[in-house]
Parts: C-alpha cells; structure tokens; sequence
C-alpha cells in the first residue's frame, strides 16, 4: 500500500498517510479542519504486509543461502553456462 504525504495550504500541517491506491486524495486537514490539503510529490513510499516477502521464509532444513544451495542441486549442473563467464 502507498504511503502519500499531504500538506494543508491553510495551516501548513504535513503529514503521511497510508492509503489504497483506490482510495480518494484526502481533502480535509486533520489539525485545522479546513477543506484545503494538497497532496505532495515525493520519493514513493509503501508498505508490504503478509506473508513470504522474506527469504527466510522459503528456507527449509539446513539451507543458508537459497543461492549457495541452488548452486549445489543437480538440476544445475545440467544447465548451459557457456554463454555465461562469471556462471563458472
């Protein structure tokens, strides 16, 4: 979900909001009341929620390093590194 940040042209209240991108601009400031935010341009802020965003989270057993492990299965032996100098 997108992290917005608003400002209000009356009271110069600045603030951030976490909002769907579905969701309406905000429009009324939440310090003086007045119908007069602006929404900002800024860096993109979001957030991520729920489960396997985590490498961690698709580890089993032993494995340290999903990468070190992949490396070490026999299906890649089999695969073609020619092309490739830094694959060897």
């Amino acid at each position: 979900m997108p992290i917005y940040e608003y400002k209000c042209a009356e009271c110069e209240h600045q603030f951030e909001k976490l909002q769907k991108i579905s969701d309406d601009p905000l429009k009324d400031c939440p310090e003086c009341n007045n119908p007069s935010l602006k929404k900002l341009v800024s860096a993109a802020g979001f957030r991520l929620k729920g489960k396997g965003w985590y490498e961690t989270d698709f580890k089993s057993g032993t494995k340290r390093n999903v990468a070190e492990s992949d490396s070490k299965s026999p299906s890649s032996a089999s695969k073609d590194t020619s092309a490739c100098s830094s694959c060897k």
